[in-house]
């Protein structure tokens, strides 16, 4: 191991980004084998680095290089803390021992998808650098869809503030209603390259995605705010595309150790705090404020009829010139009481005439006397 920055030495130890260990150098706050450093020494392998109180030997032991898939929801931010308190994409993935997590690229707060995250250094810088040429295809959805024509001149050349830009491939995917879905694949990652471009022809886009990263798919079962570990034989091929070794350490994993690898991770609890809405006066939601509006309508129109139940159930005379409606089922008097169709008939003596049934006489049994009724 070469010579190195004490800044490179100590961000891959994942103390902190290279510009933090800057700001504790230029503090004061590190030594280089007892003296306080300065910006641009540089230590190799037996120095011994005092962070803020912390010793560290450097060795020329490198962490072995790991490379994991996040799904990346929107709602979060590309970056190890915010001033304004909203969740970031550290703090849901993993833990890691060996170094820091390092983005490959980065993704807009309103924007979800594939995010590939290392802890080697020099592979997500070769990853992000221009002279490699590395694709990344995105899903996009535009408002009305384009035209012909924008499709023409978004494959040919769109002037933006920083530079003539274009897509490498742009293709229909569909869609309902107001909204159609387009396939588009760049080279570069500008910051809102893609969203620029498309308002630059007039149009605008409601939603968008990374579905594809130097080859590697967004997988399908992977959750939004989820991770994964990159399998073996992908990470080999992202290395050696970029010019780098694979990495030869790792574990000799059996076929079970290897399916557990790919279990998703889930997210960790964000460390920062959501960003609340300002204080002001409490608005009722405009769906509540209408169903009570209704409720409030409906029971005044319930209460005239009920007050006209009322009135009409209570005993006494009709007002003066309105009749009273009957509104018992009670005989009235003075009226003959005529035969109750409820009531069985009557003999003289008073007793109930009991009626025969139809068709279930008895035949009585030979030999014996017919029975007489009780």
């Amino acid at each position: 191991m070469s010579k190195q920055r004490l800044q490179k030495i100590l961000a891959t130890q994942g103390l902190g980004s290279r510009r933090m260990i800057e700001g504790w150098i230029s503090a004061g706050e590190v030594k280089l084998n007892g003296v306080t450093a300065q910006l641009g020494d540089v230590a190799g392998i037996g120095d011994v680095i005092d962070v803020r109180g912390q010793k560290i030997t450097v060795s020329d032991e490198e962490p072995i290089r790991r490379v994991i898939i996040y799904h990346k929801p929107e709602g979060e931010i590309t970056s190890t803390s915010d001033p304004e308190g909203r969740p970031t994409v550290f703090g849901a993935l993993p833990a890691i021992r060996q170094g820091r997590w390092i983005t490959v690229g980065r993704l807009d707060f309103n924007t979800s998808g594939l995010l590939l995250a290392t802890n080697d250094g020099e592979l997500a810088n070769r990853l992000m650098h221009p002279s490699h040429q590395i694709e990344r295809t995105y899903a996009v959805r535009v408002l009305g869809g384009l035209t012909d024509d924008q499709i023409k001149q978004l494959t040919t050349e769109v002037q933006l503030d920083d530079g003539p830009a274009k897509f490498d491939q742009l293709s229909d995917a569909g869609g309902t209603g107001v909204n159609r879905w387009y396939h588009v694949t760049l080279r570069e990652g500008r910051n809102r390259e893609i969203r620029r471009m498309i308002e630059a022809v007039g149009a605008v886009v409601s939603r968008l995605i990374r579905i594809s990263y130097a080859g590697i798919p967004l997988p399908p079962r992977l959750k939004p705010g989820r991770a994964q570990d990159l399998p073996p034989e992908m990470e080999d091929a992202l290395v050696k595309l970029v010019g780098l070794r694979p990495e030869t350490r790792r574990k000799v994993q059996d076929d079970d150790t290897k399916r557990r690898a790919l279990k998703p991770y889930r997210a960790r609890v964000q460390t920062g705090t959501v960003a609340k809405r300002p204080a002001g006066p409490f608005r009722v939601p405009a769906r509540a404020q209408a169903q009570e509006d209704a409720a409030i309508a409906n029971r005044s129109l319930a209460r005239p009829i009920e007050r006209m139940k009322t009135r009409m159930s209570q005993p006494g005379e009709a007002r003066p010139g309105e009749s009273r409606p009957v509104l018992s089922r009670a005989r009235p008097q003075g009226a003959e009481a005529g035969p109750d169709k409820r009531s069985k008939p009557a003999r003289a003596g008073g007793k109930p005439i009991r009626r025969e049934r139809q068709g279930t006489a008895r035949t009585p049994a030979p030999g014996r006397k017919p029975s007489r009724g009780r």
